[in-house]
């Protein structure tokens, strides 16, 4: 697997392409979020792929599962490389998720997004659970019952959910920050080659390379240190 880094472009539509235009598609991919996608919509997704690109499209739809199956299939329809929903939804909103795809000659993939990796342990106290390792685990086991293809975790989570899924069920992980990069406001962080020795297939890595004043240059090396 020698594509392994997603680029987030947290931006408007503007910067997006600008900052599209100087990374080379065979060795990253694209993520639009909710910024970008809100702001520009599914013409963001078809100028991106006429660039050449594969799209994450990371909306984590969150909803009652029949309104989930609808936007699902809305998003495969994009044509888009990949989509994530919030596996927090509970069993009938993933199965809905996943029923979504079917008929799709070439269906994106579909993961789960577990807990997120700005939350702390705290944070996750806040909001009324506890234990973050076992939270995530749970929703992880959720994930793969209902049959998606894999989960959005931090690095530090990849090798426990290999262990218990199995190596074909992949794990996407956010936070990856090289060692001298900020962290912003993430808060359970990894650098690439930590990820890669935990078991993350995907690593999704934003700022560092976007944020940097030659991100040609950035994502090459990146690149050199994950293949």
């Amino acid at each position: 697997m020698t594509n392994r880094i997603i680029i987030p472009l947290d931006m408007e539509y503007t910067s997006a392409v600008s900052i599209a235009d100087k990374l080379d598609p065979n060795i990253c991919r694209l993520k639009v979020g909710n910024q970008l996608f809100t702001s520009s919509g599914p013409k963001i997704v078809k100028t991106l792929h006429d660039k050449g690109f594969e799209i994450f499209l990371d909306l984590k739809f969150h909803d009652i599962p029949n309104t989930v199956y609808e936007s699902v299939r809305s998003a495969a329809n994009l044509g888009v490389w990949m989509i994530n929903v919030h596996a927090s939804g509970g069993s009938k909103m993933l199965d809905a998720s996943k029923k979504a795809l079917e008929g799709f000659d070439k269906p994106p993939l579909l993961v789960g997004v577990t807990i997120l990796t700005s939350i702390s342990e705290e944070i996750l106290t806040e909001i009324g659970f506890n234990n973050l390792d076992k939270q995530v685990m749970r929703l992880t086991k959720l994930a793969e019952r209902s049959g998606l293809d894999g989960v959005v975790c931090a690095a530090s989570d990849a090798s426990k959910v290999k262990q218990t899924c199995g190596e074909s069920f992949l794990t996407v992980t956010p936070g990856i920050r090289p060692r001298d990069a900020d962290l912003n406001d993430q808060s359970r962080t990894s650098t690439p080659k930590e990820a890669i020795a935990n078991g993350s297939d995907f690593l999704v890595i934003g700022r560092p390379i976007t944020g940097s004043e030659d991100p040609t240059n950035a994502l090459e090396n990146i690149y050199k240190e994950v293949s």
